[in-house]
């Protein structure tokens, strides 16, 4: 469909305004003239984006990614051009002003020295010199006038609207409006309503040229493309700006004309009738049909409205100004326009008619089309590979099952085949029903049907030669079919048991006793007794093979087919019966070695459990002697020392019945025995029973070793070591760590009540509430906050326990001699260097910081007469620290 909006140029050079007498580029140099084309393609430019949204600053800037550029061009001409690229590099910028300039010179124009490059550079002289282009090409060169165009038809134009005013002459697009007086001219001469010309001054071009610009801004929907400044400051306005700005009047005013124009470029593109052969190219023609009655002619419908309302108002206006009726140029009156616009009216109705008709007849062609299409692609999907399946060969391997199977499946197909019969003849049908009515694609549809037609005879000849062949071989195979049944029920069940056999004489077994051995080597003797039968049959499964054999190469059957009610055959009976003879001595070989690796088993059982039911006794007695060695008190800790050294020197020289009895665990592991009903005890207990006995004894005799280097460092005595010994084990009852309620009242019973004598073992510790009951019944009496300062002596680390060390310790130093206030001082005063005295800094250089900072804030300033300032008092300090005075 073509644009509706302008007149397609034809491409034709010769028709086009020459650049090379407009553009002249070293002109762009001349600051002036370069700002006045500044404003003015910029106020054009956005006259028309403004339509899309959107509008530009900078013109060289904002056209450098060629986003805009694009728009503008779409706006200006109501094409579409290519999709741009969305993309931020140089490459891509220079793609869309490359696409937009293609398009430019495709309308025609010859773009001298302006390259991609200069615009995404953001040159400000090419730039200029392309927007020129753009306005030459789409607002000045379509302007016609009395046998001229473009620019010489403009300025004619503008000559003949301004000849009857005063002080008006229009010779060029400079100079001649410096005075703005033209462009009064131009808006009074169609519009007198909006400026009163009569009170406009030659001398007063600033007043004129603002007037003029600002009523076409307000009411012409003309931009303001230049200041009054930019014209009346230069001695020659900039020609292109001027010309750009007229060209603006004119569109605004010329509506017959270009109404007339786009009425004569429509007619003709509704008057045309050829016809489309494709649905498609109709459905196109029809979409670009309601393009153009809802996009294109609302908009001229508006225009010819607004054209007889202003020429209404104009030559009421003139009437009443008592002025000439307004004429228009021949060919251009109102009722040109109306009877223009009734003949496309007529027009357009023919041609919507046409379209119609069009449709609704390319509709049924293509519905038949269509119809035969899916009839003839339904049919060949049928009939694909049926000629081929028709004449197979299957039936000469098949078996009598398959050979009926194919006999009810060939019944279906012919079934099938004289269902179809009626899709051909509808196919055929619609064929010529479609040549009939002149199809364009006629003979594709009478080749095709052609094809359908032969292949359709075709299969029913070979479905007739197929249902032959079929029933002759069902006969000759039915004769062997019950020979395959009889060999079928009784070779499946010896093939089982041979398959069982085999599976039972293949298995591995695992026993751990000799009794499961000759359980197992008894069944095998009674499966060797059934071979004799198992044979007997055999040959008489062979026998019916034979027969079948014999059959087949009488009558000569093709039987590449195998039985169809077994897969079994002779060739497998006779294998699986070889494998079975041989398997039969194996068996036997591997009963008998395992029979004698189980009797080598059970004597290594019996000779472990012999030694680990010696030994496992014989640790747990040791263990249970050392418990009474290190609670008994039989003679000194000396005598205990020598007693606990020899038994342990008895425990070591036990060391090699241990590791014998390692290496009869070491046999047992290789031969993989998991159990041994001889002995309950297993090689890991006796060795944690082996390695708590070893770590018993040298933790006993350690404790026995610390004992005596307590009391020789404290000085106990050996009666007092008794008593401290017998009182810790005394309340240490249940081995578990803990005093209940019950204990504790034994303990109140031993400070003067009856005590049952309960022995039980001992673990050498007490816990914090076993210890309290002790010291109470040692004669302490103490409250929970004296009690806690005694266990942190005894238990520093808070494990909540007290060890015979910790008590004896504790014990020591409750009955060792305290030190006595002189000996403190005697201490003080060789620390003071056997002054009265002593100074801060000697404690914190001879003491432990804590101790030292602990003295200095006690000790009281010494007075006496050898005081020395920061001197401290150490004698009352030790008299008040042992309680003979008071700090």
């Amino acid at each position: 469909m073509p644009t509706f909006d302008m007149d397609p140029y034809d491409g034709d050079e010769n028709n086009y305004m020459p650049q090379e007498d407009d553009w002249d580029r070293d002109m762009l140099l001349d600051p002036a003239w370069e700002k006045q084309q500044r404003k003015t393609f910029t106020a054009w430019c956005n006259s028309h984006l403004r339509k899309a949204g959107t509008q530009i600053e900078n013109i060289e800037e904002d056209f450098r990614d060629g986003l805009k550029l694009m728009l503008l061009l779409e706006v200006i001409s109501g094409e579409r051009l290519a999709k741009p690229e969305r993309g931020k590099m140089r490459v891509h910028k220079i793609s869309n002003v490359n696409k937009a300039l293609h398009y430019i010179t495709s309308k025609g124009v010859k773009l001298v020295s302006i390259g991609a490059e200069e615009i995404v550079d953001g040159n400000a002289k090419m730039t200029l010199g392309m927007i020129w282009t753009i306005i030459l090409r789409f607002a000045i060169q379509d302007i016609s006038v009395e046998e001229t165009s473009a620019k010489e038809g403009l300025l004619l134009w503008c000559q003949r609207k301004t000849a009857p005013y005063k002080n008006v002459n229009i010779q060029n697009f400079h100079i001649s409006w410096k005075d703005g007086l033209g462009f009064c001219a131009l808006i009074h001469r169609h519009r007198p309503e909006l400026i009163d010309y009569g009170k406009l001054r030659k001398d007063d071009p600033m007043t004129n040229l603002n007037t003029a610009f600002d009523v076409a801004e307000k009411y012409l929907d003309i931009p303001k493309m230049l200041d009054a400044e930019d014209i009346v400051g230069t001695a020659r306005p900039d020609e292109k700006a001027i010309m750009t700005y007229v060209s603006s009047f004119y569109h605004a005013f010329s509506g017959a004309q270009k109404l007339l124009e786009w009425i004569r470029r429509t007619i003709p593109w509704l008057e045309n009738r050829a016809p489309e052969n494709t649905m498609q190219a109709m459905q196109q023609k029809l979409e670009d049909f309601r393009d153009y009655r809802r996009q294109h002619k609302p908009p001229k419908v508006q225009e010819k409205c607004q054209l007889e309302i202003n020429f209404n108002t104009l030559q009421t206006k003139l009437r009443l100004s008592n002025r000439p009726a307004f004429m228009p140029s021949e060919g251009k009156m109102v009722s040109d326009v109306s009877n223009a616009w009734g003949g496309l009216e007529g027009a357009e109705k023919g041609y919507e008619e046409w379209l119609l008709n069009e449709i609704r007849r390319l509709e049924r062609l293509d519905h038949l089309a269509e119809k035969f299409r899916q009839k003839a692609a339904i049919h060949e999907t049928w009939t694909e590979g049926k000629e081929v399946m028709l004449q197979a060969r299957d039936f000469e391997t098949a078996s009598l099952s398959e050979i009926k199977a194919l006999l009810k499946k060939h019944e279906a197909f012919e079934s099938d085949l004289a269902a179809h019969q009626d899709r051909v003849e509808q196919i055929a049908a619609i064929a010529q029903e479609l040549n009939e009515l002149d199809y364009y694609d006629s003979p594709s549809v009478n080749a095709r049907c052609q094809n359908i037609c032969d292949q359709w005879d075709a299969l029913g000849a070979l479905t007739q030669k197929r249902s032959e062949a079929l029933q002759r071989t069902e006969k000759l195979l039915e004769t062997i079919d019950q020979l395959y049944l009889e060999f079928a029920k009784r070779a499946a069940p010896f093939n089982n048991w041979m398959e069982g056999a085999m599976e039972d004489l293949q298995d591995t077994f695992i026993v751990h006793t000799i009794e499961e051995i000759q359980g197992l080597s008894t069944a095998h003797e009674q499966f060797k007794a059934t071979l004799p039968d198992a044979d007997k049959e055999r040959g008489a499964i062979l026998g019916i093979h034979n027969e079948i054999a014999k059959i087949v190469a009488t009558y000569h059957v093709n039987m590449a087919g195998t039985n169809p009610y077994t897969t079994i055959n002779p060739q497998d009976i006779n294998a699986k019966w070889d494998k079975v003879r041989q398997l039969v001595p194996q068996r036997d070989q591997a009963l008998i070695e395992e029979h004698a690796r189980q009797q080598n088993n059970e004597r290594l059982r019996r000779q472990f459990a012999n030694q680990a039911n010696v030994i496992g006794p014989w640790i747990q007695t040791k263990m249970e002697e050392i418990g009474r060695i290190s609670i008994e008190m039989h003679g000194t800790l000396e005598d205990q020392l020598t007693h606990l050294r020899q038994y342990e020197k008895n425990i070591v020289n036990y060391k090699p019945k241990i590791d014998q009895l390692e290496g009869d665990h070491q046999l047992i592991q290789e031969a993989l025995i998991f159990d041994n009903k001889h002995t309950n005890y297993t090689m890991e207990h006796i060795r944690v029973g082996w390695e708590q006995l070893l770590t018993t004894i040298a933790r006993t005799i350690n404790e026995i070793e610390n004992q005596i280097l307590t009391r020789d460092a404290k000085g106990i005595s050996q009666d007092q070591m008794n008593e401290f010994r017998a009182s810790f084990n005394h309340f240490d009852r249940d081995h578990s760590g803990t005093l209940g309620a019950e204990e504790f009242k034994a303990c109140l019973i031993s400070l003067g009540f009856d005590i049952a004598n309960d022995a039980q073992k001992k673990t050498g510790m007490m816990e914090a509430e076993d210890f309290k009951t002790c010291l109470i019944s040692l004669g302490y009496n103490m409250g929970e906050a004296e009690f806690s300062r005694i266990m942190s002596i005894v238990d520093p680390n808070r494990v909540g326990v007290v060890t015979f060390q910790a008590f004896i310790d504790f014990m020591s130093r409750e009955t060792a001699d305290t030190d006595t206030a002189d000996q403190v001082m005697a201490s003080f005063k060789v620390l003071a260097g056997d002054k009265n005295y002593i100074l801060a800094d000697e404690l914190r250089r001879e003491l432990p910081p804590d101790q030292a900072e602990y003295c200095i804030a006690r000790m009281a300033p010494y007075a006496g007469p050898d005081a020395i300032p920061g001197a401290l008092d150490y004698m009352s300090f030790s008299t008040a620290l042992y309680g003979e005075s008071d700090l």
